[in-house]
């Protein structure tokens, strides 16, 4: 496997050069968690470990876990921990996320539960290249509805579940949240420009939370000459 040292903010990271990448949607999932404080956070789908790292780094009083089933993302996870100097905190969780519940795995752990899932149907749109990226975007190991029934097995009462998903399924997002009693809470609407669609949207849910939903202004991506938002460029910088 070809990997590349890449650094943004204040972590540096080991990726594939040619599998799943860290995109921004890393980042604005990163920013959007607002807690004041978390003792345990479990990323779900984790990939090379770039949000819970990052999670990490924002609460130092947490320890964090990752889940990814993928052997090669396992592995670049541990490394980024190591590179990172997260050891004492962090600790990677090879697992399939769907036998949670039929396993002795400890429920209700967790403050906070973070995901930035596959949202492709197996059979929309293109099959990405390679086996790693595939698995990261379509819905090939990990279904909507297994993500969030482990979230919601995974976390305590009246914790935190913040997702980035596409609006186009936000309808069935939060139907499938309501029926495991993560109830949303906050909607914020990402465009690339203002003059754009919204192209994500970042939401959190409550563990028992009472009914209740706000919607935040919008995050712009660029501007309309091109250029990043003051916005991006402060969640691109290191803190």
């Amino acid at each position: 496997m070809e990997i590349s040292l890449d650094s943004i903010r204040d972590i540096k990271l080991y990726q594939s050069k040619r599998g799943y990448r860290f995109s921004v949607d890393a980042l604005l999932l990163h920013d959007f968690v607002n807690l004041k404080r978390a003792g345990a956070i479990a990323d779900i789908g984790a990939g090379s470990g770039i949000i819970g790292i990052l999670l990490a780094k924002k609460y130092p009083d947490a320890e964090v876990s990752l889940f990814e089933i993928q052997d090669t993302l396992v592995m670049l996870s541990e490394e980024n921990i190591r590179l990172n100097n997260l050891q004492e905190r962090m600790k990677v969780i090879q697992y399939d996320v769907r036998k949670l519940l039929t396993s002795s795995h400890p429920p209700h752990q967790y403050d906070l539960a973070v995901s930035n899932p596959p949202f492709r149907k197996v059979k929309s749109g293109r099959i990405s290249e390679t086996e790693e990226e595939a698995i990261a975007r379509h819905e090939i190991m990990l279904t909507l509805p297994e993500l969030i029934e482990a979230a919601s097995f995974l976390l305590k009462q009246k914790g935190r579940f913040c997702i980035i998903y596409h609006p186009y399924r936000l309808s069935e997002l939060m139907e499938h949240m309501k029926r495991k009693h993560l109830q949303p809470k906050r909607l914020r609407f990402v465009h690339s420009h203002p003059s754009s669609d919204a192209k994500m949207v970042l939401t959190e849910a409550v563990k028992g939370g009472r009914e209740g939903l706000k919607v935040e202004k919008p995050l712009y991506i660029y501007k309309k000459e091109g250029s990043y938002t003051d916005e991006i460029i402060k969640i691109y910088s290191p803190s």
